[in-house]
């Protein structure tokens, strides 16, 4: 059985459910619109934020969900798809999980607008159901993705990115969404706020060793993820460059940063930049500080009594930093 198929055993159910509503959730009177958000639902990934809500919520809620954890995990998809369509926008990217992007085939003025009425559609649905607490948590997780872009893209422009910086563009970038469905599922079944507090935690620490894992496909040689080198390409610090950066010799950091400042678009040059960190012990460093994060992860978990809630999360981890895209 395929390891996404196995964690989701337990939410076979839910997930049907939640499939219906969320299409549901995306209606409106304008067809245009209609035909964008049926194209977008029917090209969706593996749908991991939902699967949080719903574990979470149920290792939480003694394996019962309601119908806040079902808005929240829609509140969270449409937000996220909301995000991903202005993304799209923002990168000037035609392919999205090889589809056409919203932008692609409609143009940028429309996807924006597309983005803008998922973003809305996010909102009314926790406003009209008095849901304000679970509003709170993703609206705080919107600044904070909002923010992290920002940080990095003002970072990329000097290149004077410490560790510090780059776990806190991380932290926002991508851990603080699932952060936000970890606490979630946890809020939805009203669960103590300590536990709220302890499974948003839970979530940061997923995302984190998450982005350190996509960080690793930029090195590898199989043709995972996405093309080796295009990190450097795009000039993002990642963790095992930033690491190799701050362990070098004075000339070999100047050689390190003015290859991913000027010479990032010279193949031949990418190359011997990751070859450098490959060498200089950059992949075995992030491999490691990965790890720690797993292993927080699972140290959290381990404070529930055993379930197949638990069990599917502990899977979920592992597969986090197991993926091989």
């Amino acid at each position: 059985m395929k390891i996404v198929a196995q964690i989701k055993l337990p939410i076979v159910a839910e997930m049907e459910l939640f499939e219906k509503k969320f299409s549901k959730s995306m209606t409106s009177k304008v067809a245009l619109l209609n035909r964008i958000t049926h194209y977008v639902v029917n090209r969706k990934g593996k749908q991991m934020r939902p699967m949080f809500v719903f574990l979470i919520a149920k290792m939480n809620g003694a394996g019962e969900v309601n119908e806040r954890t079902y808005r929240g995990a829609s509140v969270i998809e449409l937000i996220h798809t909301a995000t991903l369509v202005h993304d799209d926008v923002v990168d000037d990217s035609n392919r999205r999980r090889g589809f056409f992007s919203v932008n692609a085939l409609w143009k940028n003025k429309i996807a924006v607008l597309v983005g803008d009425f998922l973003l809305s559609k996010g909102l009314l649905l926790s406003i009209d159901n008095g849901d304000f607490d679970l509003l709170k948590i993703i609206s705080v997780a919107v600044r904070e993705m909002s923010e992290g872009e920002l940080l990095q893209i003002e970072k990329a422009r000097n290149l004077d990115i410490t560790e510090e910086i780059y776990f806190e563009i991380i932290r926002q970038k991508t851990a603080t969404l699932i952060a936000a469905c970890c606490a979630m599922g946890a809020q939805s079944v009203n669960a103590p706020q300590n536990a709220v507090a302890q499974m948003r935690k839970f979530g940061e620490l997923i995302g984190i060793a998450f982005q350190i894992k996509d960080d690793l496909f930029d090195y590898g040689e199989e043709a995972i993820g996405k093309p080796t080198g295009i990190d450097i390409k795009e000039k993002k610090m990642t963790l095992p460059l930033i690491y190799v950066i701050n362990n070098a010799s004075a000339k070999e950091k100047r050689w390190l940063i003015n290859s991913v400042k000027n010479k990032n678009h010279d193949k031949k040059r990418v190359k011997e930049v990751i070859t450098f960190v490959k060498n200089n012990g950059g992949l075995e460093y992030a491999i490691k500080t990965m790890k720690s994060y797993q292993h927080k992860a699972l140290q959290i978990l381990q404070e529930y009594p055993k379930s197949q809630y638990r069990d599917s999360l502990e899977l979920m981890v592992n597969y986090v930093i197991d993926r091989k895209k």
